[in-house]
């Protein structure tokens, strides 16, 4: 009899060990997985995983603002590019992400000779670098996450109080889909956030969305993020985000997808007495219902949803790692850390079949 999750995972290994369909073949019919990569996914152990498994990548930090654009008249795409190609030269799908974020921006974009700079110079700037980095990329990134989190945490306003909205308010949010559809007019347009399925979040996210459509801004979709955890969302709460987003008519994307152990956080702290970070019996059950829960409504919901990327190959690089509990690990993905399946792995695989 198998038990404990290391003898388990040998056993489900040894029962499928002939079986080689892959998770993108399996969801074909319906949506396109994808993974979150960095140059170190394509030289490391990781890559056959990613060149097996996944029909679509998403570059994780390098073509955000901050890498791509570190100086005003600077633009830097030989990394991004470098994994462009990897993708080409496999044959997969390439998510753009992001364009406009509060993080990962170098400071020039909102100062002017030591001085916050003006509403028109900020657009201006903004317009060049969307213009540039789409132009460069056209024809070969589908899909851009135009803007990245604008909504914020806190339940008393919409916008998220940054730089970007503080200087030319939510105008920016407008420009940025606008400059990128002028950029390329074949890509699909989105905006990407977290939480979306808790319901006080959800429907702020909602009132900047229909914002958009009624003036007919070009925006094509919504990326739900997915960093959920064992604890949430519930199965209702996901689902109603999913239809609430849908009336608007708008594509969905699971842009980032995992799975935490641990309960939703943001704050760094260091680890809690008795806090460990070993997968019990116990939570993997958790974690497999809650995979299973999140890939059915997926499915079921596969005349909107489009797509579904997991932030990372393996727990072994996942950013959840010490995140944002120092020295704390997390199992948040499908591939352990030795790069070996887990069990949900083979049940995710086989669910498509199960609902034919």
């Amino acid at each position: 009899m198998c038990c404990g999750m290391v003898v388990l995972n040998a056993c489900v290994k040894h029962s499928k060990e002939n079986n080689d369909i892959t998770l993108a073949e399996a969801y074909a019919p319906y949506f396109d997985i994808g993974t979150a990569i960095s140059l170190h996914s394509i030289n490391n152990e990781t890559e056959p995983l990613l060149r097996k498994h996944f029909n679509s990548i998403t570059c994780e930090n390098e073509m955000k603002p901050i890498e791509i654009h570190p100086e005003e008249n600077i633009y830097r795409f030989e990394r991004a590019d470098s994994m462009v190609n990897y993708a080409i030269r496999n044959k997969k799908k390439i998510r753009g992400h992001c364009l406009i974020w509060h993080q990962q921006v170098p400071d020039w974009f909102f100062y002017d000779e030591g001085k916050t700079a003006s509403k028109e110079l900020l657009l201006k700037r903004m317009k060049e670098h969307i213009l540039t980095v789409v132009s460069h990329y056209k024809g070969l990134v589908y899909c851009w996450d135009v803007v990245n989190e604008a909504v914020d945490d806190d339940s008393t306003r919409i916008y998220r109080p940054t730089l970007w909205y503080q200087i030319a308010g939510e105008e920016y949010i407008e420009k940025a889909f606008e400059y990128a559809h002028f950029a390329d007019p074949d890509a699909l347009l989105f905006y990407n956030d977290y939480n979306c399925e808790r319901p006080e979040k959800r429907e702020r996210i909602y009132t900047l969305l229909k914002k958009l459509k009624d003036k007919n801004v070009p925006i094509h979709g919504i990326g739900l993020q997915g960093h959920w955890s064992i604890y949430e969302p519930t199965e209702k709460n996901l689902e109603d985000a999913i239809e609430r987003f849908a009336s608007l008519g708008l594509i969905i994307h699971i842009t980032e997808l995992d799975i935490s152990l641990y309960p939703w956080e943001k704050m760094p702290r260091k680890m809690f007495p008795g806090e460990n970070d070993t997968l019990t019996a116990e939570l993997e059950e958790r974690f497999n219902t809650q995979y299973l829960m999140a890939f059915n409504q997926f499915l079921k919901h596969s005349d909107v949803i489009k797509s579904v990327t997991f932030w990372g190959i393996s727990d072994k690089y996942s950013w959840l790692n010490f995140y944002p509990v120092a020295h704390r690990r997390n199992y948040p993905l499908l591939f352990d850390r030795n790069m070996h399946p887990k069990p949900i792995y083979y049940k995710l695989l086989e669910l498509p079949d199960r609902r034919k």
